[in-house]
């Protein structure tokens, strides 16, 4: 997650500065917002493991609360590692002019 959180402030920062040449292209804005929903995906999955995290580690989660927290996070983990593509994918994309 670090690393799309990374990658996606460097993809803002390039898009920010082509926006500011052509500021009514539609397809870098949504790239724009794109990468924007990226890094509010971290934040928000940061949380939801912070949050398991807490209910794993006092030792007084069910089974069916283990359950449920693996099974949150192997979805979790699919959606990172799309979300790794995504965002590398528009930042090299960006870097290269489109």
């Amino acid at each position: 997650m670090n690393q799309i959180e990374r990658e996606a402030t460097e993809g803002i920062t390039l898009a920010r500065a082509i926006l500011s040449r052509f500021p009514d292209n539609f397809a870098l804005i949504q790239l724009f917002a794109t990468l924007n929903n990226h890094l509010m995906f971290v934040q928000i999955s940061r949380r939801r493991i912070e949050y398991h995290g807490v209910i794993l580690v006092t030792g007084t989660a069910t089974k069916q609360q283990i359950q449920d927290a693996g099974e949150d996070l192997s979805e979790l983990l699919g959606r990172v590692l799309d979300a790794k593509i995504v965002v590398n994918r528009i930042k090299t994309g960006l870097q290269e002019g489109l």
